[in-house]
């Protein structure tokens, strides 16, 4: 798959709330989840089983998605980048808007890095 094809099945995912789906589709097994310094998730995590629980620990922590926004990717070489908006409400935090540049790597045709630039606070 190209790494075209691969940003499009993520964003159509996505925009589904189907994140865990893309994870098992998309990505390797061996891959890399980055969160920016001064968040909850802050530092990298690494393999899709770590992915996904830190994944299951936002859900966890989230009462509530009152609204979903993905953009659409843009592609340099081996990776590309989706921005993405999330109306939320967490539980320790109250209701925000989260807005973020979502960046990824591709390698072998799978998912290999992902690394996520928001505000905190």
């Amino acid at each position: 798959m190209s790494i075209e094809n691969i940003a499009k099945r993520l964003v159509e995912l996505c925009r589904e709330g189907k994140f865990e789906q893309a994870q098992d589709e998309l990505y390797s097994k061996d891959a890399e989840s980055t969160e920016p310094q001064g968040t909850p998730q802050a530092g990298t995590v690494k393999g899709i089983d770590a992915i996904k629980q830190k994944g299951k620990q936002f859900q966890e922590g989230t009462e509530a998605v009152h609204s979903l926004t993905v953009g659409e990717p843009t592609v340099a070489g081996n990776w590309f980048s989706i921005p993405m908006t999330m109306d939320i409400t967490m539980k320790q935090y109250g209701r925000m808007t989260m807005t973020e540049i979502c960046v990824y790597h591709v390698k072998d045709g799978k998912v290999d890095k992902e690394l996520f630039f928001y505000d905190a606070g």
